[in-house]
């Protein structure tokens, strides 16, 4: 992961796809797409609990989103990232961020040899303020 790729993506998405989105406001898999709507994203929660969150329709998976999706921020367990990753690329996005703890070489490299751009163990909504204070 490069501060070049970490702005590359923050600079180019529009629509982010997050695995494992919580409905519990507590929760980084809450508040932290909340944040990246705030900022301007197009939020689509993928989690197959839920209906709908911050007033959009929840998607079982990856596979089940109608639109095209730029990111995929996954918020799910390091070991349970591997088939997150397969539907990321399945669908076409064009990078993956697996969020601050969270760590899959395997996925990753695999992410990388498909074409796509990877971030990993780090807080999207930390280093987007971090891209933010750094333009201003």
């Amino acid at each position: 992961m490069s501060n070049e790729t970490i702005d590359k993506i923050l600079a180019e998405t529009k629509t982010i796809a997050v695995v494992g989105f919580s409905s519990r406001t507590h929760k980084a898999g809450y508040y932290v797409p909340a944040y990246l709507r705030e900022q301007g994203y197009r939020i689509i929660p993928v989690n197959p609990f839920l209906d709908e969150e911050l007033g959009k329709k929840a998607y079982p998976d990856l596979l089940s989103v109608p639109e095209q999706v730029d990111l995929v921020l996954i918020f799910q367990r390091s070991a349970n990232v591997p088939p997150f990753v397969d539907q990321a690329i399945e669908i076409g996005a064009k990078a993956v961020w697996l969020q601050q703890g969270i760590r899959n070489e395997t996925a990753a490299e695999k992410a990388r040899i498909a074409g796509l751009d990877v971030v990993q163990d780090a807080c999207m909504m930390v280093e987007h303020r971090h891209w933010r204070h750094v333009r201003t």
